[in-house]
């Protein structure tokens, strides 16, 4: 069995991706590691030539920026990568810039490759994703937070990446997938909130018009992370590819978990979720077999 990694980033030192560990964090299940460097100005293909494994293979790119609508430029780059993974690899494992996979789980997401191998009717492996925010204490918990998605896929070329590279289509219908007791570390919410305001200024424009941007992106030095509607405590373990990261925190932010500024519907359908693990009208871009 063999296994690709795939992932695309840029400028991620500007704007404080955890690209290095979520490479890492995969890596030692990795036969190959396809990393898409999209053109950027701080270094960030330096950054990835400094990690020191001979299972990474960069390919350079140029985003077509012109892709604005519903973030299709990140499907694009996703894509790419994909295109790059060897021919003789079984499964590609994709991981974005700002997850990370626990190295507690890695020997259970490559057994589940293993058991899947020959059952040609699972084309991926459904994975569940803890959302952190605003420090490494804290949960996003909210319906706003997608609970699972598409992390491993078949090195099968008519699949794609979809719309702005949250899942895959093949032929554009949605895969049939196997959910596995693995977990996304989820991280973009993460970081000095001066990084998380830039990256609001920037990042929103793959979606939006510039009017858009100025209705609704204030211009400011930094990101209020108190906006958040509810969030609760972090009660597990970080993967240690992220210690480094989480002792150079260098910004305060606390939230108190019992307030939540939610509507009242919104908080009836939130405590079904949590009491029956039944999400009311969830969008699941994937068929579970």
């Amino acid at each position: 069995m063999k296994i690709s990694g795939f992932t695309f980033v840029r400028n991620a030192i500007k704007f404080d991706y955890p690209i290095v560990e979520a490479i890492t964090s995969i890596l030692p299940i990795c036969d190959e590691l396809i990393v898409a460097v999209g053109l950027s100005d701080d270094g960030t293909l330096e950054l990835i030539r400094s990690i020191k494994s001979s299972k990474i293979k960069i390919i350079e790119t140029v985003w077509n920026d012109t892709l604005r609508e519903g973030g299709r430029v990140l499907a694009d780059e996703t894509n790419k990568a994909f295109a790059a993974v060897s021919s003789d690899s079984d499964w590609a494992f994709y991981i974005q810039g700002d997850e990370v996979i626990h190295e507690q789980q890695l020997p259970v997401i490559k057994a589940a490759m293993q058991q899947y191998l020959a059952d040609k009717n699972v084309e991926g492996l459904l994975f569940d994703y803890t959302h952190l925010y605003g420090s490494y204490d804290y949960v996003g918990d909210a319906r706003r937070w997608y609970r699972k998605e598409i992390r491993v896929v078949r090195n099968d070329k008519t699949i794609s990446s979809y719309k702005d590279a949250q899942g895959f289509r093949k032929n554009g219908k949605k895969l049939k997938v196997k959910a596995i007791e693995a977990n996304v570390y989820h991280y973009g919410w993460v970081k000095p909130p001066e990084a998380q305001q830039a990256k609001q200024q920037t990042f929103h424009k793959l979606w939006h018009t510039d009017e858009w941007m100025k209705q609704n992106i204030p211009q400011v030095d930094k990101f209020d992370y108190a906006t958040i509607d509810s969030v609760e405590h972090f009660r597990g373990t970080h993967p240690i590819v992220m210690q480094e990261r989480i002792n150079k925190m260098n910004w305060k932010f606390s939230f108190d978990p019992t307030i939540k500024k939610l509507s009242f519907k919104l908080k009836v359908l939130m405590f079904i979720e949590k009491k029956f693990g039944w999400k009311i009208g969830e969008y699941k871009n994937y068929k579970i077999i």
